[in-house]
């Protein structure tokens, strides 16, 4: 089973979304870290770039696959986690605190409506 916290929402492509204020922290969740096993290389967009819900903003290596990752949210990216350059695996071992990937700075909360709950993603993922 997959460790699915309440206080986040979350997307069909397995990023996670904590909001604090006007900033949108996001990550992969513990779902999609454990699928992709172990994470080798994480290429993030630079900061300062607008994106909108679905644009891609960087990609996750692991020894098996290569994903893009998606921004749930619209905004512009301020912050990248700069730990995951010189230890990746940080996503495997604790996706939902230090290994969380960008900070966003929100457009529109509204936005938010459209993610899914815990008990949804939790559905989407069959648990």
């Amino acid at each position: 089973m997959s460790l699915v916290p309440d206080n986040l929402f979350y997307t069909a492509t397995h990023e996670w979304v904590k909001i604090d204020g006007d900033t949108a922290i996001c990550g992969i969740t513990d779902f999609a870290q454990k699928e992709l096993s172990d994470i080798v290389y994480v290429d993030i967009t630079e900061i300062g770039k607008e994106l909108k819900p679905g644009d891609r903003f960087g990609t996750i290596e692991a020894v098996k696959t290569v994903s893009d990752l998606y921004i749930p949210i619209s905004g512009e990216i301020i912050e990248v986690n700069e730990i995951l350059k010189t230890a990746p695996e940080t996503i495997n071992q604790d996706p939902y605190g230090k290994g969380w990937i960008i900070k966003i700075k929100i457009k529109d909360k509204e936005e938010l409506k459209s993610l899914m709950t815990a008990s949804d993603y939790k559905k989407h993922i069959g648990e």
